[in-house]
Order: C-alpha cells, then structure tokens, then sequence
C-alpha cells in the first residue's frame, strides 16, 4: 500500500511541477508533510538541502530521498519512478506537438504564460524554507535564529559581491554553521 502512495505522490509531484526541481518543493512538501505526515518540516529542510547538495535533479533527489525515508530502497525506485513517469509521457508528446506547430502564436503564448507561475512556485518554497531556516517553522512565526540570518546575508553577499561558486559558499556556511552550533 505505501507503495503506491509513494507511485501516486509523486506522480502528481511530476505532472504538476511545472518549472524543474524548485517548483517540485512545495508540492512536495505538501504531499510528504501535510497529506500523508511522512515527513517533519525539519526532516523535509533536511533533504532539500541534501537534494541540492547532491548531483542530480532536485525532484528526483528529493523523491529518492522520501522514498528511502518512507519505505528504504523499494520505496526510493517507487518514488522516483512516479515522479520521473509524468515527465517523460508529457516530453514525447509536447515534442511531437511542439515540431508540428511550433510557428503559431498560441502556442508561444501559453509558455509565455506559465513563467509567472513557475516563478510563484518557487518563491513559495524558498520563503518556507527560509522560515525554517531563520525561525524553526514553515511560517515567520517565533523566535529567529540570528546566526542563521547572518550567515544567510553573508553568503548571499558574497555570491552577488564575488561571484564565488555557489558549492564553495555552501561549504563554507555549513562549516561554520557547525562551528557556531558547537561553540
């Protein structure tokens, strides 16, 4: 049975994250935590991060990722299975569609339409992780941690400022978030 809860989730998590893996969190945050509690919010923070630190999609980290939590192995190719079957279905017929008409305005329109959407998706998510981050919920409610705002202000200074690699900040954030955690 969990089995095709996984299939089912994720499914959905594929057919309706339009916009790759950052528009896929929130929907799975909604089916992980709020639908089936599989997940805890600090548990769900935990394994994006982990899905964007490893190489891959996000989507499909993240849905390797429950899928092991869930149910170990079985449960990571389920999930990752569901969330990869949508994609592929829709790709092959969008190319076809796609080469067929792909001079006609409509169809240039309507991708033009989705982008403020994919873009709502993914500031939604952001804002909720960023609460957990800076405050231990998935609202902006209760006590901010002010290392974790320092630190997160600092890296983004030095991306924007430097230019550094995005993995080298990453690093660098978490040794010394782990140095002020054992201080």
């Amino acid at each position: 049975m969990i089995y095709l809860e996984l299939l089912w989730s994720f499914f959905q998590i594929g057919l309706f994250s339009i916009g790759g893996g950052y528009a896929a969190m929130p929907l799975i945050q909604h089916q992980a935590i709020d639908i089936h509690g599989w997940l805890t919010m600090q548990s769900f923070s935990d394994i994006m991060t982990i899905s964007q630190m490893t190489p891959g999609p996000i989507a499909i980290n993240a849905a390797t990722f429950v899928g092991i939590q869930v149910a170990g192995v079985p449960g990571a190719l389920v999930a990752t299975f569901g969330c990869v079957l949508p994609s592929s279905i829709i790709v092959t017929i969008l190319a076809f569609i796609y080469y067929r008409f792909k001079g006609l305005d409509a169809v240039q329109s309507v991708l033009k339409g989705l982008r403020p959407a994919v873009v709502a998706m993914i500031a939604t998510a952001g804002l909720s992780l960023m609460a957990m981050a800076f405050c231990g919920t998935d609202t902006f409610t209760g006590d901010i941690n002010v290392e974790n705002v320092i630190l997160f202000v600092i890296a983004l200074f030095i991306l924007r400022k430097w230019k550094l690699n995005p993995i080298l900040v990453m690093l660098g954030t978490g040794v010394a978030g782990l140095i002020i955690g054992v201080v």
